[in-house]
């Protein structure tokens, strides 16, 4: 069919994952693509070109992408790679849209057909499609190994003849795919772990890990979520319950990691500043929510901060990348799984259903409009970043005004509001 993959080296300096492995590059020539791999592109995540070319990729340069029918990315492409690409493009990638309306009106205008792989449905047919859990797991796993790097001691209990040394308390807040694997990290290196999370149905999947579930588990908890998975507003007085028991905990951790994220929105503040200096000397916080606006006040992204009370607050940015080898085969497979389901296996060539499911919640522009429904009104009306919300379940809010937050989303594409969506960083 002679039409072309386009596998491009990431200009962020803070982006060392690639979005294919040899392993896909040989799947992408088995469907019948003619596949270039930008010269390096593989480097920061242990692939060489020899890999690629090995696996059938020919090895191009930045200006081959004007020939591509498919290009495959890891991050939204810059007004710069998009004068490079041809118009009907089909260009995959994790567009971080919310808030980037200009820049999803510039794809618009570039005339390519733009997937955003953050959308896709959790469905099962789409598991394996899903970027936000597979990076989001390794997130939670690195966090732990960050925290242990800041941390000056040892993580588990040890016994010797010299005397015991503690093991460390570290607390997770929010038991999404990224805390359940912090969870599951932290409790193999021997800390004593707690968690919380605003939905009563993870209290099993927190003590499966052998960590111990912190919430005011009074009557109005037990009923705290709706028979579609979400949570319900919670009253002035639990909310208030639960924060005391949050803060009275946070003081005795000596790991803390964050992981609440809101889709379109800031990320909720869940540690505040009273909390950070309520804790012990060498204690540390991992934020995994620093890259939009963070969990813990006082946290700064792409930097290690010491508070005067001597708590470091970590937050570092693009966590996944911190363990770019095994993010990149990850998100290469998530990818390859999705074009998969677009290409003509007969004709051996891209056959975009745009009635398909899967293609109606990801495409967010095509033919040189933008079509998802959440902002479609991009280019005429500018989104509004909202301001970020207290959370006012897993954490009181002591405003007149409590704010309503859902669960985990099933779909984040199909939802109208995404500030109404809470979960943690998966």
């Amino acid at each position: 069919m002679g039409q072309t993959v386009f596998i491009p080296r990431e200009l962020d300096a803070n982006e060392p994952r690639v979005a294919a492995s040899p392993e896909t590059v040989k799947r992408l020539v088995g469907l019948g693509f003619e596949v270039i791999v930008e010269k390096g592109a593989g480097f920061g995540s242990r692939i060489t070109d020899q890999d690629f070319a090995a696996a059938g990729a020919a090895i191009g340069k930045a200006a081959d992408a004007s020939k591509a029918d498919v290009v495959l990315k890891v991050r939204r492409p810059t007004d710069a790679e998009l004068k490079g690409y041809k118009s009907g493009a089909a260009v995959i990638a994790i567009m971080d849209p919310y808030g980037n309306d200009a820049a999803v009106a510039a794809m618009a205008k570039a005339g390519i057909t733009a997937f955003s792989m953050e959308f896709m449905p959790r469905i099962t047919r789409a598991q394996v499609m899903d970027v936000l859990s597979s990076q989001a797991n390794l997130a939670g796993y690195q966090a732990v190994i960050d925290a242990a790097a800041e941390y000056d001691r040892a993580l588990p209990m040890m016994m010797t003849a010299a005397g015991t040394v503690p093991a460390a308390k570290t607390f997770i807040m929010g038991v999404g795919v990224a805390g359940l694997q912090a969870i599951a990290t932290a409790r193999r290196l021997g800390a004593v772990v707690t968690a919380t999370d605003v939905r009563p149905a993870v209290k099993e999947q927190v003590q499966s890990l052998g960590a111990k579930f912190l919430a005011v588990e009074d009557e109005e908890f037990k009923a705290a979520e709706t028979a579609g998975g979400y949570a319900k507003e919670m009253s002035k007085e639990y909310q208030a319950k639960q924060a005391a028991l949050t803060a009275e905990h946070i003081a005795k951790q000596d790991i803390v990691i964050t992981t609440a994220l809101i889709p379109g929105r800031p990320a909720p503040k869940l540690v505040s500043a009273a909390m950070v200096a309520s804790m012990k000397p060498g204690s540390v916080i991992v934020d995994l929510a620093v890259e939009r606006g963070g969990n813990v006040e006082g946290a700064v992204a792409g930097k290690v901060v010491t508070t005067e009370n001597g708590v470091k607050i970590v937050g570092h940015l693009n966590v996944p990348g911190r363990v770019a080898a095994s993010a990149s085969l990850l998100y290469a497979k998530n990818l390859y799984a999705f074009l998969e389901t677009m290409v003509d296996k007969a004709a051996k060539e891209l056959a975009i259903k745009r009635d398909d499911e899967l293609v109606k919640a990801t495409m967010l522009t095509d033919g040189g409009k933008v079509v998802h429904p959440n902002f479609a009104k991009a280019a005429e009306a500018p989104r509004t970043e909202p301001a970020a919300i207290p959370a006012t379940i897993m954490v009181a809010d002591t405003s007149d005004k409590p704010v309503a937050k859902k669960t985990a989303a099933k779909n984040p594409a199909a939802a109208k509001s995404p500030s109404s969506k809470s979960k943690g960083t998966a």
